[in-house]
């Protein structure tokens, strides 16, 4: 591992750094982006498990996690890794950590994904830790992360890179946590109330069902000018004149080439239904009891 004056020899700049770094890593570990690794407990699991665990209580439970470093005290000793459950505080200590983990801790930046095995314990100050016996590295990160306080202030930039906008922004992070949960309760909502999900082409050979500008596309092998999408509605419909089923939805892509803002994506998804011998009311009672399933299985309540 690399001794007390690496620091001193890498360059300032902190992508050669991070690049340096991983050389020496791999002059010295080998793999340092291993293809698997076996974590006994998430982050949350972990906070579960120990709830009850009183301040200043060690326990004898060994266990293995991973997760992203998003802080670093007191040159490693003190560490927060985050995966996508939450975070836990790591502690490396010579009384606890290998020789060959503490070596480890002067490559580590903010951003890198390590491995770590240890003790469970909560401390004096009631902060669930594990007390590191092995570290490993998982990824190292060659590009330092956005600031750490302030995260993406340029809201351009965090729409154009929402991976970095979710690794530093706890809003967008349960934004798209809580889409995720909305779209598959829609389809286990509607499939529970008797829906026939399909899908439907996305290349038109005539764009229609709504009135929008279509993008346009050709297709080498037919020799055929095409459309992306604009609408499932049609294809939907001739589900229902096929008698494949009476109640039909997808949930999709849509593609309409014209304005772009943060509320209006010329790529959205979306979900369309029909529903044959229904009228304007069922569809109403549909959407109402829809949305109050949504409610209650997201936040627990219709309030």
């Amino acid at each position: 591992m690399a001794d007390n004056k690496t620091e001193n020899t890498l360059s300032s700049d902190a992508t050669e750094v991070r690049a340096q770094k991983l050389k020496l890593l791999r002059e010295q570990i080998g793999e340092v982006y291993p293809a698997h690794f076996h974590r006994t407990l998430t982050n949350a699991e972990l906070g579960t498990k120990y709830e009850s665990l009183e301040p200043d209580v060690e326990t004898q439970d060994i266990v293995t996690v991973a997760g992203r470093v998003y802080s670093s005290r007191n040159s490693g000793m003190f560490m927060d890794i985050h995966d996508a459950s939450g975070k836990i505080q790591i502690f490396s200590h010579k009384d606890v950590t290998g020789e060959e983990a503490r070596a480890l801790l002067p490559m580590i930046d903010i951003g890198d994904i390590i491995g770590v095995t240890g003790i469970v314990r909560r401390t004096k100050r009631g902060e669930l830790t594990i007390n590191a016996q092995k570290i490993e590295m998982l990824t190292k990160s060659l590009l330092p992360m956005p600031e750490k306080w302030h995260g993406l202030s340029d809201i351009e930039l965090r729409y154009r890179k929402r991976h970095l906008d979710i690794m530093t922004n706890e809003d967008s992070k349960l934004r798209f946590q809580q889409r995720s949960k909305i779209v598959s309760g829609i389809r286990r909502f509607m499939e529970n109330d008797g829906f026939m999900e399909v899908e439907t082409p996305m290349l038109h050979s005539v764009y229609g069902g709504a009135t929008a500008e279509p993008f346009k596309t050709h297709h080498n092998t037919l020799k055929l000018d095409m459309y992306l999408r604009i609408a499932p509605e049609l294809f939907l419909k001739r589900t229902l004149v096929s008698g494949l089923t009476d109640k039909v939805f997808e949930i999709n892509r849509n593609f309409r080439n014209e304005g772009v803002s943060t509320r209006h994506n010329p790529e959205f998804t979306m979900m369309e239904c029909y529903w044959a011998y229904a009228d304007y009311e069922d569809v109403m009672d549909l959407v109402e009891r829809l949305f109050e399933s949504l409610a209650l299985s997201i936040h627990g309540t219709t309030e």
